[in-house]
């Protein structure tokens, strides 16, 4: 039962079609406080229209403004009840996804419109869940990891002016493309591992993987698992006690495949993407300005034919 639910008020979703009589964003653009630019324009909650449709469970909706503080009070209890035994605890923050509603001490701080200001939110969220457990005496010997599953995006399905008031800012910084895409800036995340006791600060430029933290995190803590998956154990590299990383790795965009292997990243024709394959260094060209799939044939060729061979494989990727 959802926070709140009612058992005399039932809540029923749909991500096909409304419920009679509900409004929307795409039909009720009067009632809102914040407009779609693409796709979200379903059932609307506090002003804001959503993916799908829902009806009914009055007494569970939400107010956005208070989301975020609302899941760290709730990972920060977490941490005050299992503080004296061994923890595992996935904290998912609220901010900085769309819709992007900040809490109302966060708006206007940034310069940048909701887009800047509930990344401000986000920050404080994990100072404060950080703060917390410095109190309970926790941080030394607790792995932490903060990290993201995707890289940026502006426009993101709301009128929020990300894209009018983003200034000069470069949301990837020196990488090439947005969420979704496979260029550098839409695969390569954020990805900070803390453990005071254990790993020393510092930048490491190792090839790893989220999908890795299985395997190595089984490898840390004396776990197994049956199941047959891509993760391997990279636990040195994660550590920062190696820089024996990944290989190789298939590149997901949203639709699309691209494979990296080293330093090298080909990315085939899609359409969409483009008509010729692309291949290049990102060690040397992190910005994937250089196209050298003409100049570098055999090393193309390679690459294809692992991709291929990974392909057959796996049975997997089938829109190639």
């Amino acid at each position: 039962m959802g926070v709140g639910l009612q058992a005399d008020d039932p809540l029923y979703v749909s991500y096909r079609e409304n419920f009679a009589g509900e409004p929307t964003g795409k039909d009720n653009p009067e009632l809102l406080r914040m407009h779609p630019s693409l796709g979200h324009a379903g059932s609307i909650v506090n002003g804001v229209p959503r993916i799908g449709f829902q009806k009914g469970g009055k007494a569970a909706q939400w107010r956005d403004e208070d989301m975020a503080e609302l899941f760290l009070n709730k990972a920060k209890k977490f941490l005050k009840d299992n503080k004296d035994k061994p923890f595992f605890l996935y904290y998912g923050l609220h901010q900085p996804h769309v819709p992007r509603v900040p809490n109302e001490r966060f708006v206007g701080k940034s310069g940048m419109g909701p887009r800047g200001d509930v990344i401000l939110e986000a920050d404080w969220c994990v100072s404060e869940f950080l703060k917390e457990m410095d109190k309970l005496g926790l941080t030394e010997n607790t792995l932490v990891i903060l990290t993201s599953d995707n890289g940026p995006v502006l426009d993101d399905g709301y009128k929020d002016e990300a894209e009018e008031l983003v200034g000069t800012h470069k949301p990837a910084g020196p990488y090439r493309g947005w969420k979704t895409e496979m260029y550098n800036g839409g695969t390569c995340i954020p990805f900070i591992l803390r453990w005071p006791a254990v790993v020393k600060p510092g930048v490491s430029n190792t090839f790893v993987s989220q999908m890795d933290l299985l395997a190595s995190l089984a490898a840390l803590t004396g776990q197994t698992y049956s199941e047959k998956t891509d993760s391997q154990n990279t636990l040195s590299a994660f550590l920062g006690l190696s820089e024996k990383g990944r290989k190789e790795m298939v590149i997901e965009g949203m639709f699309d495949y691209a494979f990296r292997q080293g330093d090298w990243v080909m990315i085939p024709p899609y359409p969409g993407v483009g008509k010729v394959y692309q291949l290049y260094n990102i060690k040397k060209d992190p910005g994937q300005k250089e196209n050298l799939a003409d100049k570098e044939p055999r090393l193309l060729r390679q690459m294809m034919m692992r991709f291929e061979q990974l392909k057959r494989e796996t049975g997997k990727i089938t829109n190639y």
